[in-house]
C-alpha cells in the first residue's frame, strides 16, 4: 500500500501518520495534540493502564509498516551506532513522500530487531518505539487495549501509567 493511498482510519503501522486523523475518542491533528477535552477529562482508562516492555519484540516485528524517524532521531541512533548521519540515513532510513521512516527487514521486522539481542538500539529508539503501546488507535477503546494486550506481553501488567501519561505519549505520536 502506498502512503497517498492509506484509507482513513488505518493504524501506524500500515499508513504515514499524516493519514491517521481523529476518532470518536482520540484526535490526533499535529504534534504535541493531544485527545479532545472532553474526551481528555475523562477518558476510559481514567484510572491508568498498565506496561512493562518485556522486549520480547511483538511490536518491532511482523506486517511491514513504518517506523517515523524526525532529523533529531535520526542524528540520535547515528551518535549511537557511532556512525555518521549520512552513513547511517543511507544505510537504514528511507524517505516516505515528506517524511522519513527506517527501513525493515524482508517480511517487515525492524531494521534494528534482533532475535537473540532484542533492539538494538533501544537506549536511542525513536519516540514512535518509545510511546508503545499508548498510540492513539490502541487506547481509543477498552477494545483496543484488549487487543493490545493479546499481542504484547508487557501490556496489562507492570507499572501503572496515569491517564495524564498515556495522554502525554499520544500527543508525541507525531504526523
Amino acid at each position: 500500500m502506498e502512503p497517498e493511498d492509506c484509507p482513513r482510519g488505518h493504524g501506524l503501522l500500515d499508513c504515514p501518520l499524516s493519514y491517521v486523523s481523529g476518532t470518536s475518542n482520540v484526535d490526533v491533528i499535529a504534534v504535541g495534540s493531544t485527545m479532545s477535552r472532553s474526551r481528555a477529562e475523562t477518558p476510559w482508562y481514567r484510572e491508568g493502564l498498565e506496561f512493562s516492555c518485556t522486549r520480547c519484540g511483538a511490536c518491532c516485528t511482523g506486517a511491514p509498516g513504518y517506523v517515523w524517524v524526525s532529523a533529531d532521531e535520526i542524528e540520535q541512533l547515528a551518535k549511537f551506532r557511532d556512525e555518521s548521519v549520512d552513513a547511517f540515513s543511507s544505510r537504514y532510513v528511507r524517505q516516505v513522500g515528506d517524511h522519513y521512516s527506517l527501513i525493515e527487514r524482508p517480511g517487515g521486522d525492524c531494521i534494528f530487531w534482533d532475535r537473540e539481542a532484542g533492539c538494538t538500539v533501544y537506549p536511542a529508539r525513536p519516540v514512535q518505539c518509545r510511546t508503545w503501546p499508548f498510540w492513539p488507535e490502541n487506547v481509543e477503546t477498552p477494545e483496543d487495549w484488549r487487543h493490545v494486550r493479546a499481542i504484547c506481553p508487557g501490556s496489562g501488567k507492570g507499572r501503572l501509567y496515569s491517564a495524564e501519561e498515556i495522554v502525554e505519549s499520544i500527543g508525541m505520536v507525531r504526523q
